[in-house]
């Protein structure tokens, strides 16, 4: 049977809707009262409430900052939203969010960036552009636009018969 020391190691674990799609994830979670001192690598979405020392890279999923966790350490993930304390570098792919209860020390480099009123920002801001793929090459261009004229003209035509 289990010891005391195994069920507090167990995380808790809720279901928060995604934010591409319908579908649910459920993200891994270190409770309020866990400290960790050194690297947090993984491959699944995450919540932390605890005091973490150390860098968190999450680079296809997304990190949750709860409102009480205190973070020192450069993070890298897909979307970070912070609602505790983040002192350290953060780079969110996707996009940053920091809410009102949240505090961020640090630089930030992000395709798109949230902060409420009331956060704490002390920080170095980048957004990155390069995360939208846009076309200019204009062969590329040409191609996709005679592409597209000839599937009109195959329609048009199959509608006039």
């Amino acid at each position: 049977m289990g010891t005391s020391d195994e069920t507090q190691r167990s995380p808790s674990v809720t279901a928060i809707p995604s934010s591409q799609g319908s579908t649910t994830r459920t993200p891994a979670y270190l409770g309020s009262s866990l400290r960790i001192n050194g690297e947090i690598t993984g491959g699944e979405d995450l919540k932390v409430d605890g005091k973490i020392e150390g860098p968190i890279s999450l680079p296809e999923h997304r990190l949750t900052v709860g409102s009480g966790a205190q973070v020192n350490g450069k993070i890298v993930a897909r979307e970070i939203v912070v609602y505790g304390e983040v002192k350290g570098n953060l780079r969110g792919r996707d996009r940053v969010e920091i809410k009102k209860e949240g505090s961020v020390v640090g630089e930030l480099t992000t395709a798109r960036i949230m902060i409420e009123d009331g956060a704490h920002v002390k920080a170095a801001i980048e957004i990155e552009r390069g995360s939208i793929q846009v076309r200019t090459d204009p062969d590329a261009l040409l191609t996709l636009a005679e592409k597209d004229f000839k599937l009109k003209s195959i329609r048009a035509a199959g509608s006039s018969q």
